[in-house]
Parts: C-alpha cells; sequence; structure tokens
C-alpha cells in the first residue's frame, strides 16, 4: 500500500536514533578499534597495536555499519511504499538476531545480566532488543 503514514515514533527510531547509533559503532569500529575491542569483551583487553588483519576486519565492520545507517536514513526515507519498508525491516531483523547470536561467546549472562552490561553490552544486546521489538511491533503493523 504506497503512501502509508509513518508514525512518528517509528519514523523517530528508524530515520534519526538508530542510523545515528550506527554511525557511532562505525566510528569506535574504525577509529578506535582497541576501544571498541575491549569495549566488546573487557575480561581480554586489546593491545595499541593490533594485528592488520583485526584493523582490515574492523574497517570492514564500521563499513557495514555505514551501511545500515545509509539503508535506514536514505532508502528508507526516500519512499513512502509500505512493501519497502517492510522488506529492508525483515532484512534487518534477520540481522538482529545474528547480531545477538556474535556474541554468545560471553556467555549467556550476556542476554540478560544488564546490570553487568558496559556501553557496548548496552549497545550490542540491549540497543539491538530495542530495535529488534521496534521492528517486530512494525512488521506486526501496531501502530500503522
Amino acid at each position: 500500500a504506497p503512501g502509508f503514514k509513518l508514525p512518528r515514533l517509528y519514523s523517530l527510531f528508524f530515520l534519526v536514533i538508530e542510523p545515528l547509533s550506527a554511525l557511532v559503532g562505525a566510528y569506535y569500529a574504525h577509529f578506535q578499534p582497541s576501544t571498541y575491542l575491549t569495549l566488546t569483551n573487557p575480561s581480554s583487553p586489546a593491545s595499541k597495536n593490533l594485528p592488520l588483519s583485526t584493523n582490515i576486519v574492523l574497517t570492514q565492520l564500521a563499513n557495514l555499519y555505514l551501511l545500515f545507517a545509509l539503508n535506514e536514513a536514505l532508502v528508507l526515507r526516500s519512499t513512502s511504499d509500505l512493501t519497502v519498508w517492510r522488506t529492508v525491516l525483515v532484512g534487518l531483523l534477520i540481522a538482529d538476531f545474528g547480531h545477538l547470536y556474535s556474541v554468545k561467546s560471553l556467555g549467556l549472562g550476556i542476554y540478560w545480566k544488564l546490570w553487568e552490561w558496559n556501553s557496548m553490552a548496552w549497545g550490542n544486546v540491549g540497543f539491538v532488543y530495542a530495535g529488534a521489538c521496534m521492528r517486530m511491533c512494525f512488521l506486526s503493523g501496531v501502530g500503522l
């Protein structure tokens, strides 16, 4: 159904908050790689002299965060076609589950011991929970 009216909460989250948070992740992955790695797993702090392969992989990750931000901020902003919105958000929801799966090696507590979370865990788990919930609500038609 072309021309749907996007509710303000979805607009704020998908077109502003989430793209900006993805840009923050891209910044840290590319420009502050040691900090990014140390915050990801504080029990294994990263040295300042990371292997070249690690820097390459973190720059690739930063690029994917940038793609994520651009898809939401530009692609979704450019259309009022509900089919396009749903297609993009289904893809991002699948990525949410992949992102949550990626931290499993930190132990099951990473998923629920929020009192132990640092800023990275809040981003990697808490914010991903929020994004996945927003996507599931949108895809279920809540508020549309």
